[in-house]
């Protein structure tokens, strides 16, 4: 029974790898009337970067009128805001800029996926709420009866309770405090939640509430994942609108037709690619072809958020680099892997000898490159991204010395690199040798010549 079941292994792995690169590639939707429901997103759901599709630019100016109280430390707190936002949505391209003589924020993202009104105004929608966050008392917002702001709530997440959805705030120290002695001032009366001065929720006081935590009802689960997205990027010092007048439609520097003539250019090296390791490896270059395959899957799935209600990131021209430059470590992990594999079988070892000592022979080298690979996508997505993400945390010491840069582009390099990386270990480190180890023991498939022995050896 133990044969069998390692014998099936082979065939489980590699239903995996197609189903999984089927589903990344075209998805899995279904229609409920005239409604699209989505339950695996596609490649064609991927959101293209400013260089490949364009964009849009605006800028964030504050809505009061008197500016001079505005600190440029407030300004650069609102950018930081301002990018862990795109971030959370998914768009690792884009510029944010500070005016600091006008008192403005200047950001640069791309459209959305699937984007044809390339409307600036819809486009800018999708940052949501400026995210000031306050608690008043009472059920209309009063600026003299604020309770509690922003900067109390330690973290948002969404929440579902019998049906309903909302979201679940968890305060500070200091908001919890606050709250408890908000509460016991105004039992069975309303506090109203307002973002940017408008009330979202007004519920009613039953009892004092000392456990720190708060809800915001909401219509639907979407809405609510992003009410709580929204607010743990941050509350903004000031209140900021868009000035609409400033909205701009950014153009491409590549283009769709370029990009078309890179993938049909891309399938064909992937398929050359494939041959060569086939013709060159024999079986091991089968499964090393499957393997790639997998890696390419899942790095699609990644770029394009492959669950239905997540985000996936931009993919930009660095971005696509960075897919190739992990491609390239995953064919030369299963290329270390096969020769190593050959060299044992023309050394006199059995098939099974020569697949788990060559497997362990080959471990050393491929884990040495992909893990100096993981640490350069660590250091670009630490010194590039939002200053608050957890690689830029780490590296704040050194960064501090030279300044804060965010880049986009280059943050999106170091994501796909990395989730190429991932997957490299996944698809040509652990299902490479399980694929070959479990197909190995079919007895048409012992045949030494197979893996680079002699042609007539027994």
């Amino acid at each position: 029974m133990k044969k069998k079941l390692s014998k099936c292994w082979f065939f489980v792995v590699a239903i995996l790898i197609v189903a999984l690169t089927v589903v990344s590639f075209f998805g899995v939707k279904n229609y409920y009337g005239d409604k699209e429901i989505v339950y695996f997103k596609s490649a064609g759901d991927i959101r293209w970067g400013i260089d490949i599709q364009g964009g849009v630019e605006a800028v964030f100016a504050p809505t009061d009128k008197n500016t001079d109280k505005i600190t440029e430390s407030q300004l650069e707190s609102a950018k930081k805001i301002i990018d862990t936002r795109l971030i959370n949505k998914g768009i690792t391209d884009y510029e944010t800029s500070i005016d600091t003589a006008n008192k403005q924020i200047i950001v640069r993202f791309p459209w959305q996926a699937g984007e044809e009104s390339f409307d600036a105004t819809t486009a800018i929608k999708e940052l949501g709420e400026t995210a000031l966050l306050e608690f008043c008392g009472g059920s209309t917002y009063d600026k003299n009866k604020v309770v509690l702001e922003g900067k109390h709530v330690a973290s948002a997440s969404a929440e579902v309770m019998e049906g309903s959805p909302y979201v679940l705030l968890k305060l500070t120290s200091e908001g919890r405090s606050k709250f408890a002695s908000a509460t016991k001032t105004y039992l069975n009366q309303q506090i109203a939640i307002c973002m940017d001065g408008q009330v979202i929720s007004a519920p009613t006081v039953n009892d004092v509430i000392n456990n720190g935590e708060a809800t915001i009802t909401g219509p639907d689960y979407d809405g609510c994942v992003d009410l709580a997205n929204t607010i743990n990027a941050g509350s903004l010092p000031f209140a900021m609108g868009v000035d609409d007048s400033k909205l701009q439609v950014i153009s491409a520097t590549l283009g769709a037709e370029a990009l078309n003539a890179m993938l049909i250019a891309g399938l064909i090296a992937f398929a050359v690619v494939c041959l060569i390791v086939i013709v060159r490896y024999r079986l091991p270059g089968v499964v090393a072809a499957l393997s790639l395959s997998g890696q390419v899957a899942g790095m699609i799935a990644c770029a394009s958020g492959l669950f239905a209600g997540t985000e996936g990131f931009t993919l930009t021209i660095p971005g696509i680099a960075g897919m190739i430059l992990s491609i390239g470590m995953g064919i030369d992990a299963n290329v270390i892997t096969a020769e190593r594999i050959t060299e044992e079988m023309r050394a006199g070892r059995t098939v099974t000898s020569a697949i788990q000592i060559g497997s362990k022979n080959s471990l050393s080298a491929i884990v040495d490159g992909n893990v100096t690979n993981i640490l350069v996508a660590i250091v670009l997505m630490g010194c590039f991204g939002p200053s608050d993400n957890l690689f830029a945390k780490i590296f704040s010491p050194i960064i501090g010395l030279f300044g804060a840069s965010v880049s986009g582009t280059v943050y999106s390099f170091g994501y796909t690199l990395l989730m190429g990386v991932i997957f490299n270990f996944i698809m040509g480190v652990f299902a490479s040798k399980i694929m070959l180890g479990s197909i190995s023991k079919f007895k048409c498939m012992r045949k030494p010549w197979l893996y680079g022995g002699v042609k007539n050896a027994e």
